[in-house]
Protein backbone atom coordinates (compact mmCIF):
# COMPACT_ATOMS: atom_id res chain seq x y z
CA UNK A 1 0.00 0.00 0.00
CA UNK A 2 1.12 3.27 -1.09
CA UNK A 3 1.10 6.33 1.56
CA UNK A 4 -0.73 9.78 -0.75
CA UNK A 5 -2.07 12.91 0.13
CA UNK A 6 -6.04 12.64 0.24
CA UNK A 7 -7.78 15.43 -2.27
CA UNK A 8 -8.51 18.76 -0.68
CA UNK A 9 -10.69 18.97 2.33
CA UNK A 10 -12.67 20.98 4.31
CA UNK A 11 -11.31 21.71 7.90
CA UNK A 12 -14.42 18.79 9.13
CA UNK A 13 -13.20 16.05 7.44
CA UNK A 14 -9.36 16.83 8.29
CA UNK A 15 -10.20 17.19 12.03
CA UNK A 16 -11.96 13.99 11.74
CA UNK A 17 -9.38 11.58 9.42
CA UNK A 18 -6.14 13.49 11.01
CA UNK A 19 -6.87 13.86 14.61
CA UNK A 20 -9.67 11.68 15.27
CA UNK A 21 -10.82 7.84 14.03
CA UNK A 22 -12.47 8.95 10.78
CA UNK A 23 -15.57 10.34 10.16
CA UNK A 24 -18.43 8.53 11.68
CA UNK A 25 -22.00 8.05 11.03
CA UNK A 26 -23.01 9.09 14.17
CA UNK A 27 -21.28 11.93 15.09
CA UNK A 28 -20.45 15.21 12.98
CA UNK A 29 -17.03 15.90 12.55
CA UNK A 30 -15.83 18.88 14.63
CA UNK A 31 -16.56 22.36 13.00
CA UNK A 32 -13.34 23.69 14.38
CA UNK A 33 -10.05 23.58 16.58
CA UNK A 34 -12.42 24.34 19.98
CA UNK A 35 -14.22 21.65 19.33
CA UNK A 36 -11.31 19.39 18.86
CA UNK A 37 -9.50 20.63 21.88
CA UNK A 38 -13.03 20.46 24.37
CA UNK A 39 -12.19 16.40 24.03
CA UNK A 40 -9.19 16.68 25.69
CA UNK A 41 -10.16 17.60 28.89
CA UNK A 42 -13.04 15.09 29.34
CA UNK A 43 -12.60 12.68 31.80
CA UNK A 44 -14.22 9.26 31.76
CA UNK A 45 -17.25 8.62 33.75
CA UNK A 46 -15.81 5.10 34.50
CA UNK A 47 -11.92 4.52 35.18
CA UNK A 48 -10.14 1.51 34.08
CA UNK A 49 -9.73 1.04 38.08
CA UNK A 50 -10.91 3.22 40.95
CA UNK A 51 -8.55 5.77 42.48
CA UNK A 52 -6.69 4.15 45.55
CA UNK A 53 -7.53 0.47 44.44
CA UNK A 54 -4.97 -1.01 42.42
CA UNK A 55 -2.22 -1.34 45.96
CA UNK A 56 -5.41 -3.45 47.38
CA UNK A 57 -6.20 -5.47 44.82
CA UNK A 58 -2.58 -6.41 44.01
CA UNK A 59 -1.78 -7.04 48.08
CA UNK A 60 -5.04 -9.04 47.86
CA UNK A 61 -3.47 -11.03 44.83
CA UNK A 62 -0.19 -11.63 46.39
CA UNK A 63 -1.60 -12.67 49.72
CA UNK A 64 -3.96 -15.26 48.00
CA UNK A 65 -0.82 -16.49 45.75
CA UNK A 66 1.16 -17.06 48.82
CA UNK A 67 -1.43 -19.39 50.41
CA UNK A 68 -1.67 -21.30 47.79
CA UNK A 69 1.72 -22.37 47.86
CA UNK A 70 0.31 -24.46 50.79
CA UNK A 71 -1.32 -27.15 48.59
CA UNK A 72 -5.15 -26.61 49.70
CA UNK A 73 -6.82 -26.85 47.17
CA UNK A 74 -9.14 -24.32 48.15
CA UNK A 75 -6.69 -22.23 48.50
CA UNK A 76 -5.28 -22.76 44.73
CA UNK A 77 -9.10 -22.65 43.30
CA UNK A 78 -9.10 -19.13 45.02
CA UNK A 79 -5.66 -18.08 43.70
CA UNK A 80 -6.81 -19.38 40.06
CA UNK A 81 -9.94 -17.51 40.38
CA UNK A 82 -8.19 -13.92 41.27
CA UNK A 83 -5.29 -14.63 38.67
CA UNK A 84 -8.75 -14.75 35.94
CA UNK A 85 -10.09 -11.65 37.30
CA UNK A 86 -6.39 -9.97 36.81
CA UNK A 87 -6.27 -11.24 33.18
CA UNK A 88 -10.09 -10.08 32.75
CA UNK A 89 -9.17 -7.04 33.78
CA UNK A 90 -6.33 -6.80 31.18
CA UNK A 91 -8.84 -7.63 28.44
CA UNK A 92 -11.17 -5.46 29.79
CA UNK A 93 -8.88 -2.59 29.31
CA UNK A 94 -8.97 -3.10 25.57
CA UNK A 95 -12.78 -2.97 25.84
CA UNK A 96 -13.09 0.02 27.74
CA UNK A 97 -10.59 2.11 25.21
CA UNK A 98 -12.37 0.88 22.66
CA UNK A 99 -15.85 1.59 23.87
CA UNK A 100 -15.09 5.02 24.95
CA UNK A 101 -13.39 5.97 21.31
CA UNK A 102 -16.95 4.80 20.21
CA UNK A 103 -18.91 6.57 22.63
CA UNK A 104 -17.27 9.72 22.25
CA UNK A 105 -18.09 12.62 19.69
CA UNK A 106 -14.48 13.75 18.85
CA UNK A 107 -12.53 11.32 19.97
CA UNK A 108 -8.83 13.84 19.58
CA UNK A 109 -8.92 13.04 22.95
CA UNK A 110 -8.68 9.30 22.88
CA UNK A 111 -6.25 9.71 20.49
CA UNK A 112 -4.07 12.07 22.97
CA UNK A 113 -4.34 9.77 25.53
CA UNK A 114 -3.25 6.53 23.67
CA UNK A 115 0.03 9.29 22.70
CA UNK A 116 1.10 10.20 25.71
CA UNK A 117 0.34 6.45 27.03
CA UNK A 118 2.83 5.46 24.63
CA UNK A 119 5.49 8.28 25.27
CA UNK A 120 5.62 7.40 29.05
CA UNK A 121 6.08 3.31 28.05
CA UNK A 122 5.63 0.96 30.75
CA UNK A 123 5.24 -2.85 30.11
CA UNK A 124 3.65 -5.37 32.42
CA UNK A 125 6.25 -8.19 33.67
CA UNK A 126 3.42 -9.67 35.32
CA UNK A 127 -0.57 -10.13 35.51
CA UNK A 128 -0.34 -8.98 38.93
CA UNK A 129 0.78 -5.41 38.05
CA UNK A 130 -2.59 -4.88 35.48
CA UNK A 131 -4.19 -2.90 37.75
CA UNK A 132 -1.15 -0.19 38.43
CA UNK A 133 -0.69 -0.22 35.22
CA UNK A 134 -4.36 0.94 34.21
CA UNK A 135 -4.16 2.84 37.36
CA UNK A 136 -1.25 4.31 35.74
CA UNK A 137 -2.96 5.21 32.50
CA UNK A 138 -5.96 6.75 33.72
CA UNK A 139 -4.64 8.68 36.73
CA UNK A 140 -1.13 9.75 36.42
CA UNK A 141 -1.73 10.41 32.48
CA UNK A 142 -5.25 11.20 31.69
CA UNK A 143 -5.86 14.16 33.76
CA UNK A 144 -2.65 15.81 32.75
CA UNK A 145 -2.54 15.78 29.15
CA UNK A 146 -5.09 18.76 29.01
CA UNK A 147 -2.73 20.06 31.35
CA UNK A 148 1.18 21.11 32.01
CA UNK A 149 3.60 18.93 30.63
CA UNK A 150 5.86 19.64 33.92
CA UNK A 151 2.75 17.77 36.16
CA UNK A 152 2.19 15.02 33.72
CA UNK A 153 6.51 14.43 34.06
CA UNK A 154 6.18 14.36 38.02
CA UNK A 155 2.73 11.94 37.89
CA UNK A 156 4.40 9.79 35.87
CA UNK A 157 7.95 9.68 36.95
CA UNK A 158 6.85 9.25 40.69
CA UNK A 159 4.13 6.70 39.80
CA UNK A 160 4.96 2.58 41.12
CA UNK A 161 4.09 1.38 37.44
CA UNK A 162 6.93 3.70 36.36
CA UNK A 163 9.32 3.15 39.12
CA UNK A 164 8.40 -0.51 39.48
CA UNK A 165 8.88 -1.07 35.21
CA UNK A 166 12.63 1.34 34.87
CA UNK A 167 13.72 -0.82 37.89
CA UNK A 168 14.36 2.36 40.09
CA UNK A 169 12.29 0.32 43.34
CA UNK A 170 15.71 -1.67 43.42
CA UNK A 171 17.75 1.66 43.62
CA UNK A 172 19.62 3.19 46.47
CA UNK A 173 22.56 5.71 46.76
CA UNK A 174 25.83 3.91 47.41
CA UNK A 175 26.33 6.68 50.64
CA UNK A 176 22.59 6.31 51.82
CA UNK A 177 21.57 5.23 54.98
CA UNK A 178 19.93 1.80 53.82
CA UNK A 179 23.25 1.28 51.51
CA UNK A 180 25.46 1.58 54.53
CA UNK A 181 23.55 -1.20 56.61
CA UNK A 182 22.43 -3.55 53.63
CA UNK A 183 24.30 -2.55 50.65
CA UNK A 184 22.93 -1.95 47.70
CA UNK A 185 23.29 0.68 44.43
CA UNK A 186 22.25 2.78 41.96
CA UNK A 187 19.96 1.76 39.20
CA UNK A 188 20.37 4.35 35.94
CA UNK A 189 17.08 2.94 34.10
CA UNK A 190 14.50 5.40 35.30
CA UNK A 191 17.26 8.58 34.65
CA UNK A 192 18.31 7.07 31.61
CA UNK A 193 14.99 7.16 29.92
CA UNK A 194 13.54 10.39 32.07
CA UNK A 195 16.47 12.28 29.98
CA UNK A 196 16.54 10.41 26.48
CA UNK A 197 12.61 9.49 26.08
CA UNK A 198 10.23 11.43 28.24
CA UNK A 199 12.42 15.12 27.70
CA UNK A 200 15.13 15.59 26.48
CA UNK A 201 15.23 13.22 23.47
CA UNK A 202 18.34 11.54 21.93
CA UNK A 203 21.23 13.70 21.06
CA UNK A 204 20.05 16.61 23.31
CA UNK A 205 23.89 17.49 24.85
CA UNK A 206 23.60 15.46 28.04
CA UNK A 207 26.29 13.00 28.86
CA UNK A 208 26.42 9.89 30.64
CA UNK A 209 27.47 11.68 33.47
CA UNK A 210 24.60 13.74 33.38
CA UNK A 211 22.61 10.63 33.52
CA UNK A 212 24.49 9.47 36.95
CA UNK A 213 24.13 11.97 38.84
CA UNK A 214 20.24 12.11 37.97
CA UNK A 215 20.19 8.52 39.13
CA UNK A 216 21.48 9.61 42.24
CA UNK A 217 19.34 12.55 42.67
CA UNK A 218 15.89 9.81 42.20
CA UNK A 219 17.23 7.54 44.86
CA UNK A 220 14.83 8.55 47.17
CA UNK A 221 12.25 8.04 44.97
CA UNK A 222 10.27 4.64 45.69
CA UNK A 223 7.16 2.84 46.62
CA UNK A 224 5.30 1.86 49.54
CA UNK A 225 3.55 -1.75 50.48
CA UNK A 226 0.15 -0.20 49.33
CA UNK A 227 1.64 0.39 45.91
CA UNK A 228 2.09 4.50 46.55
CA UNK A 229 4.48 6.49 45.13
CA UNK A 230 6.72 8.05 47.93
CA UNK A 231 10.32 8.94 48.81
CA UNK A 232 12.24 7.97 51.31
CA UNK A 233 15.19 9.92 52.55
CA UNK A 234 17.49 6.67 53.64
CA UNK A 235 17.44 5.42 50.36
CA UNK A 236 18.92 8.54 48.78
CA UNK A 237 22.14 9.44 48.08
CA UNK A 238 22.87 12.84 50.30
CA UNK A 239 25.07 15.50 48.99
CA UNK A 240 24.65 17.24 45.91
CA UNK A 241 24.20 16.34 42.46
CA UNK A 242 24.92 18.42 39.29
CA UNK A 243 22.58 17.53 36.44
CA UNK A 244 23.33 19.79 32.88
CA UNK A 245 25.28 22.28 34.70
CA UNK A 246 22.56 22.90 38.15
CA UNK A 247 23.53 21.86 41.16
CA UNK A 248 20.70 20.01 43.33
CA UNK A 249 20.30 19.24 47.19
CA UNK A 250 22.74 19.34 49.79
CA UNK A 251 23.55 17.17 53.69
CA UNK A 252 19.84 16.02 53.90
CA UNK A 253 17.34 14.24 50.66
CA UNK A 254 14.62 15.76 50.24
CA UNK A 255 11.64 15.20 47.35
CA UNK A 256 12.01 18.80 46.76
CA UNK A 257 15.12 18.07 44.77
CA UNK A 258 13.60 15.50 42.42
CA UNK A 259 10.45 18.09 41.42
CA UNK A 260 13.14 21.07 40.74
CA UNK A 261 14.94 18.52 38.74
CA UNK A 262 12.00 17.13 36.78
CA UNK A 263 10.76 20.56 36.38
CA UNK A 264 14.13 22.24 34.36
CA UNK A 265 13.88 19.43 32.79
CA UNK A 266 10.17 19.63 31.17
CA UNK A 267 11.06 23.66 30.76
CA UNK A 268 14.17 22.75 28.79
CA UNK A 269 14.33 23.99 25.13
CA UNK A 270 14.99 20.41 23.74
CA UNK A 271 12.19 18.72 25.74
CA UNK A 272 10.20 21.98 23.50
CA UNK A 273 11.37 20.43 20.15
CA UNK A 274 11.27 16.55 21.69
CA UNK A 275 8.27 16.73 22.47
CA UNK A 276 6.73 19.25 19.38
CA UNK A 277 8.76 16.81 16.85
CA UNK A 278 7.36 13.78 18.35
CA UNK A 279 3.57 15.20 18.13
CA UNK A 280 3.82 16.56 14.96
CA UNK A 281 5.27 13.20 13.78
CA UNK A 282 2.67 11.18 14.95
CA UNK A 283 -0.49 13.56 13.90
CA UNK A 284 0.34 15.10 10.90
CA UNK A 285 3.59 13.34 8.92
CA UNK A 286 6.59 10.92 9.62
CA UNK A 287 9.06 13.99 8.44
CA UNK A 288 7.22 17.01 9.91
CA UNK A 289 7.30 20.18 8.28
CA UNK A 290 10.14 22.05 10.85
CA UNK A 291 7.83 25.28 10.51
CA UNK A 292 5.47 23.31 11.98
CA UNK A 293 8.08 21.60 14.87
CA UNK A 294 9.42 25.27 15.92
CA UNK A 295 5.92 26.74 15.87
CA UNK A 296 5.22 23.58 18.08
CA UNK A 297 8.45 24.15 20.31
CA UNK A 298 7.92 27.88 20.75
CA UNK A 299 3.96 27.78 22.11
CA UNK A 300 5.32 25.67 24.68
CA UNK A 301 8.24 27.07 25.95
CA UNK A 302 5.91 30.06 26.07
CA UNK A 303 3.09 29.20 28.00
CA UNK A 304 5.39 27.73 31.04
CA UNK A 305 4.73 23.92 29.22
CA UNK A 306 0.95 23.82 28.86
CA UNK A 307 0.00 21.61 26.19
CA UNK A 308 -3.01 23.47 24.97
CA UNK A 309 -1.73 25.89 23.08
CA UNK A 310 0.75 23.01 21.51
CA UNK A 311 -2.30 21.08 20.00
CA UNK A 312 -3.69 24.50 18.76
CA UNK A 313 -0.77 25.70 17.22
CA UNK A 314 -0.59 21.78 15.32
CA UNK A 315 -3.96 22.07 14.11
CA UNK A 316 -4.29 25.50 13.18
CA UNK A 317 -0.76 25.83 11.22
CA UNK A 318 -0.86 25.30 7.45
CA UNK A 319 0.83 21.87 7.86
CA UNK A 320 -1.88 20.83 10.13
CA UNK A 321 -4.41 21.33 7.83
CA UNK A 322 -2.64 20.57 4.54
CA UNK A 323 -3.65 16.99 2.67
CA UNK A 324 -4.04 13.93 5.09
CA UNK A 325 -3.49 10.33 3.89
CA UNK A 326 0.42 10.47 4.31
CA UNK A 327 0.25 8.49 8.19
CA UNK A 328 -0.31 4.72 8.40
CA UNK A 329 -2.95 3.96 11.15
CA UNK A 330 -1.57 1.74 14.00
CA UNK A 331 -3.15 -1.37 14.41
CA UNK A 332 -5.39 -0.53 17.38
CA UNK A 333 -6.12 2.91 15.56
CA UNK A 334 -7.21 1.25 12.50
CA UNK A 335 -9.31 -1.43 14.70
CA UNK A 336 -10.91 1.52 16.21
CA UNK A 337 -11.64 3.34 13.25
CA UNK A 338 -13.55 0.36 11.80
CA UNK A 339 -15.35 0.03 14.53
CA UNK A 340 -16.76 3.19 14.43
CA UNK A 341 -17.48 3.77 11.06
CA UNK A 342 -19.39 0.46 11.37
CA UNK A 343 -21.48 2.17 13.37
CA UNK A 344 -20.69 0.53 16.76
CA UNK A 345 -21.41 1.88 20.82
CA UNK A 346 -19.52 0.79 23.41
CA UNK A 347 -22.47 -1.11 24.57
CA UNK A 348 -22.20 -3.33 21.31
CA UNK A 349 -19.08 -4.63 23.42
CA UNK A 350 -20.19 -4.36 26.50
CA UNK A 351 -21.14 -8.23 27.22
CA UNK A 352 -17.60 -9.92 25.35
CA UNK A 353 -15.47 -11.62 28.00
CA UNK A 354 -12.41 -13.89 27.41
CA UNK A 355 -12.25 -15.81 24.64
CA UNK A 356 -14.18 -13.78 22.50
CA UNK A 357 -12.19 -10.55 22.98
CA UNK A 358 -8.89 -13.01 22.51
CA UNK A 359 -10.22 -13.88 19.44
CA UNK A 360 -11.40 -11.10 17.86
CA UNK A 361 -9.09 -8.13 19.19
CA UNK A 362 -6.26 -9.45 20.85
CA UNK A 363 -4.81 -12.29 18.33
CA UNK A 364 -6.00 -9.68 15.55
CA UNK A 365 -3.75 -7.37 17.35
CA UNK A 366 -0.85 -8.81 17.79
CA UNK A 367 -0.77 -10.77 14.47
CA UNK A 368 -0.82 -7.18 12.93
CA UNK A 369 1.97 -6.68 14.84
CA UNK A 370 0.99 -4.55 17.67
CA UNK A 371 0.15 -6.84 20.99
CA UNK A 372 -2.15 -5.19 23.56
CA UNK A 373 0.18 -3.02 25.87
CA UNK A 374 3.23 -5.12 24.64
CA UNK A 375 5.55 -2.75 22.58
CA UNK A 376 9.29 -4.18 22.36
CA UNK A 377 10.76 -1.74 24.92
CA UNK A 378 10.37 1.32 26.63
CA UNK A 379 10.76 3.66 23.53
CA UNK A 380 7.25 2.28 22.65
CA UNK A 381 5.54 1.87 19.12
CA UNK A 382 7.48 2.98 15.84
CA UNK A 383 5.62 5.89 14.05
CA UNK A 384 6.94 4.95 10.52
CA UNK A 385 4.48 3.40 7.79
CA UNK A 386 6.92 0.73 6.91
CA UNK A 387 6.42 -0.61 10.80
CA UNK A 388 2.95 -1.51 10.18
CA UNK A 389 1.91 -1.64 6.64
CA UNK A 390 3.97 -4.98 5.66
CA UNK A 391 2.00 -7.86 3.95
CA UNK A 392 1.65 -9.72 6.65
CA UNK A 393 0.07 -6.73 8.82
CA UNK A 394 -2.24 -5.57 5.64
CA UNK A 395 -3.42 -9.87 5.28
CA UNK A 396 -4.77 -9.64 8.70
CA UNK A 397 -6.44 -6.40 8.73
CA UNK A 398 -8.34 -7.65 5.36
CA UNK A 399 -9.09 -10.86 7.26
CA UNK A 400 -10.18 -8.80 10.33
CA UNK A 401 -12.72 -7.05 7.75
CA UNK A 402 -14.19 -9.77 6.39
CA UNK A 403 -14.90 -11.79 8.93
CA UNK A 404 -15.02 -9.90 12.16
CA UNK A 405 -18.12 -7.15 11.54
CA UNK A 406 -20.53 -10.27 10.99
CA UNK A 407 -19.42 -11.35 14.58
CA UNK A 408 -19.79 -7.75 16.04
CA UNK A 409 -23.62 -6.46 14.48
CA UNK A 410 -26.29 -8.82 13.91
CA UNK A 411 -27.22 -6.72 10.96
CA UNK A 412 -24.64 -5.42 8.49
CA UNK A 413 -24.93 -2.27 7.24
CA UNK A 414 -24.68 -1.23 3.50
CA UNK A 415 -21.30 -1.09 2.32
CA UNK A 416 -22.29 1.82 -0.17
CA UNK A 417 -23.56 3.87 3.29
CA UNK A 418 -20.70 3.11 5.14
CA UNK A 419 -18.34 4.30 2.11
CA UNK A 420 -20.65 7.25 1.63
CA UNK A 421 -20.07 8.24 4.97
CA UNK A 422 -17.06 7.74 6.56
CA UNK A 423 -14.98 8.86 3.78
CA UNK A 424 -14.44 11.96 2.70
CA UNK A 425 -15.90 13.44 -0.83
CA UNK A 426 -13.28 12.49 -3.29
CA UNK A 427 -11.37 10.13 -1.86
CA UNK A 428 -14.07 7.26 -2.34
CA UNK A 429 -14.41 7.26 -6.65
CA UNK A 430 -12.78 3.88 -6.62
CA UNK A 431 -14.83 2.62 -4.04
CA UNK A 432 -17.87 3.83 -5.15
CA UNK A 433 -16.78 1.49 -8.17
CA UNK A 434 -15.86 -1.55 -6.65
CA UNK A 435 -18.22 -2.06 -3.52
CA UNK A 436 -21.64 -2.06 -5.36
CA UNK A 437 -19.97 -5.20 -7.24
CA UNK A 438 -19.52 -7.06 -4.40
CA UNK A 439 -21.49 -10.02 -4.18
CA UNK A 440 -22.24 -9.94 -0.45
CA UNK A 441 -22.25 -7.23 2.21
CA UNK A 442 -19.55 -8.66 3.80
CA UNK A 443 -16.85 -8.42 1.08
CA UNK A 444 -18.60 -5.06 0.45
CA UNK A 445 -17.82 -4.21 3.64
CA UNK A 446 -14.05 -5.51 3.72
CA UNK A 447 -13.17 -3.47 0.81
CA UNK A 448 -14.29 -0.39 2.72
CA UNK A 449 -13.03 -1.20 6.00
CA UNK A 450 -9.25 -2.38 4.23
CA UNK A 451 -8.86 0.41 1.62
CA UNK A 452 -6.32 2.43 2.40
CA UNK A 453 -8.69 5.31 3.05
CA UNK A 454 -9.05 3.71 6.64
CA UNK A 455 -5.41 2.40 6.55
CA UNK A 456 -4.08 5.80 6.62
CA UNK A 457 -5.18 9.54 7.65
Amino acid sequence: MTLSSYPSMAFPDIAAVRYGHGLSPLFASPADTDMLLSSVSVMPATPMVAVGHAGTMINDYNRIRRASRNGDEAERAAYKAVRNSFVSAHYNGLMIRFSRILDAPVTFGERLHAFWIDHFTTIKRDIAQVPLQLDFHDHALRPYMGGRFVDMLVAATTHPMMLGYLDQTKSKGPNSVSAQKRGGGVNENLAREVMELHTLGVGAGYSQTDVRQLALLLTGLGQTKDYEGAFFPTLAEPGAETVLNRSYGGATPSERDVLVVLGDLARHPATAQHLARKLAAHFVSDDPDPDLVAAMARAYSDHDTDLMPVYRTMIDHPAGQAGTGGKARQPFDWMATAMRGLGLRGADLAGMRGKSVRDLFMTPLSRMGQPWQSPAGPDGWPEEERAWLTPPGLAERINWSMNVPSRLMTDLPDPREVAEATIPPGARDTLAMLVPRAERRADGLALVLASPQYNTR
